[in-house]
Order: C-alpha cells, then sequence, then structure tokens
C-alpha cells in the first residue's frame, strides 16, 4: 500500500486504498456494511462513484513516474453479528 483515505480538493470522493500488484496500480475501494438485507455492498459504487474515483484516480497518477497500468478494485466486507467477518475481492471491478 502507498496511500490510504487519498483526498483530493477537487472531488468529493477519496481513494480508499492504493497500492501496487506487482507492475499494476491498484485503486480499492472498500464498502463496509453489517447486513446484507438491502443491496450488496459492492453495488454502492455507483457510475456517479465511479466517476469520481476515476478522477482522483487520474490526479493521483500525475504522481507517479511514468504511465504504469492501473486498475480498480472493489472490496466489500460483512461485519455481521456472529458471524466471521466476510471479505470479497472484486478485481479490476470497473473501467476508468
Amino acid at each position: 500500500m502507498v496511500a490510504r483515505n487519498y483526498r483530493s480538493p477537487r472531488s468529493r470522493s477519496e481513494l480508499d486504498l492504493v497500492g501496487w500488484d506487482g507492475e499494476t496500480l491498484c485503486f480499492i475501494e472498500v464498502k463496509t456494511r453489517t447486513t446484507r438485507a438491502v443491496q450488496p455492498a459492492e453495488a454502492a459504487v455507483d457510475p456517479d462513484k465511479q466517476k469520481d474515483l476515476a478522477g482522483v484516480a487520474r490526479e493521483f497518477l500525475r504522481k507517479v513516474r511514468g504511465n504504469p497500468p492501473y486498475r480498480f478494485d472493489i472490496v466489500s466486507v460483512y461485519l455481521e453479528p456472529g458471524a466471521e467477518p466476510d471479505i470479497t475481492l472484486f478485481r479490476d471491478a470497473f473501467a476508468g
């Protein structure tokens, strides 16, 4: 991981995590829920949120040397009472 909670003054969104997976720079959005009753956690990353995240990522990429490949991942975390945490990684979840 190279950054956590990265913010831009030009966007309302933030990048929860930024890290390298080999040569690929990963922008990771983490969604945590205590129940599955409403909708999947990853569904909260709708097209508007994706657009905001892509804008912040472009700003972050301006500070990185070279032109590395990158992707957007989503991690859903369920912390339901009485159950073990359930964590799922959605690699390359959307295009930037």
